[in-house]
């Protein structure tokens, strides 16, 4: 909360919460117990992270559930363990195996050219335990129900892709890499199709972690049992709306009147943007439109004020 000054009525716990998920649980199940660490339903997640991946996982409580679907979370970053010489059904440790070969003696030069081929723009086919849609439903319940589709290719960016380390694990190699992508963009993707570039078969993650998203990382979140032991958000509504938007200030005349609905002169400003009142406070995010700046969400309106 500000130190400034207590939030208003309707406000009050309203911000980002950003976990550190641990392996092994849902992203739902982080929402679930986040809402019963923080006392409210008003909890929502901006994108999801799998079951055996860690990292960042991005939440709005109480009022801020609203920037969700307003936030520019479009760039992500990534550490994860990818192993050459052992295709899974899943493309990570989780699947059955379904094929392996001598991984071994793969050289550092073939990898490095592999994985500039993988970088940049690419087109890829998504992983088919994602949540792609296919008629209606949901790739991985397809799977799961042992259904046979095919997922088309996507364009999407590879921003950074890079080798960090290198071990040897008998037949198999095990590669530490370090990824920054577009959303949509598969890790687990990049791993199977590094191994099937290589050594015909294909590769799989062992690990995976989620650094950031967008502007949120590591260095912002917490982990469940950190937040147990202080329960609250990691940015209030006003950090929150500043860490994520461009913003312009705006004085006391004007506050007042997009705090009731009313449009602003624009600046200039593409995209969604915060305005800043006086006193720090966000009271709208704004988007301008031929000759007006109009708000796409009132954060502080007059009937919460």
């Amino acid at each position: 909360m500000s130190a400034r000054e207590k939030p208003s009525s309707g406000l009050v716990g309203a911000g980002l919460l950003i976990v550190d998920k641990d392996a092994g649980v849902t992203s739902h199940d982080v929402v679930a117990r986040c809402r019963k660490l923080l006392g409210t339903r008003k909890v929502g997640h901006a994108g999801t992270l799998d079951p055996m991946a860690t990292g960042v996982l991005v939440l709005g409580i109480e009022r801020a559930t609203k920037l969700l679907g307003l936030l520019a979370l479009t760039t992500k970053a990534y550490t994860a363990t990818i192993r050459l010489g052992q295709a899974t059904t899943t493309d990570d440790a989780e699947g059955e195996v379904v094929a392996s070969a001598d991984a071994s003696g793969v050289m550092d030069d073939d990898i490095a050219a592999q994985v500039s081929a993988l970088t940049g723009d690419i087109q890829q086919i998504p992983s088919s335990v994602s949540a792609i849609k296919v008629d209606g439903r949901r790739a991985h319940a397809l799977i799961r129900a042992g259904e046979e589709f095919e997922l088309s290719p996507r364009s999407v960016t590879v921003s950074r892709f890079e080798v960090v380390g290198r071990r040897t694990e008998g037949t198999f190699t095990d590669l530490d890499v370090e990824v920054e992508c577009s959303s949509g963009t598969y890790v687990r993707a990049l791993a199977r199709d590094l191994g099937i570039a290589l050594i015909g078969v294909g590769g799989h993650l062992t690990s995976l972690r989620r650094t950031r998203v967008g502007p949120f990382a590591l260095e912002h979140a917490r982990t469940l049992e950190q937040l147990a032991d202080e329960p609250g958000v990691s940015l209030d509504i006003d950090a929150a709306a500043q860490t994520a938007f461009p913003h312009r200030q705006i004085d006391a005349d004007e506050a007042e009147s997009i705090s009731h609905g009313r449009w602003l002169e624009p600046i200039g400003i593409k995209g969604v943007y915060a305005a800043i009142d006086p006193s720090g406070h966000t009271i709208a995010l704004l988007q301008e439109r031929g000759r007006r700046a109009s708000s796409v969400m009132v954060v502080r309106p007059a009937t919460l004020r």
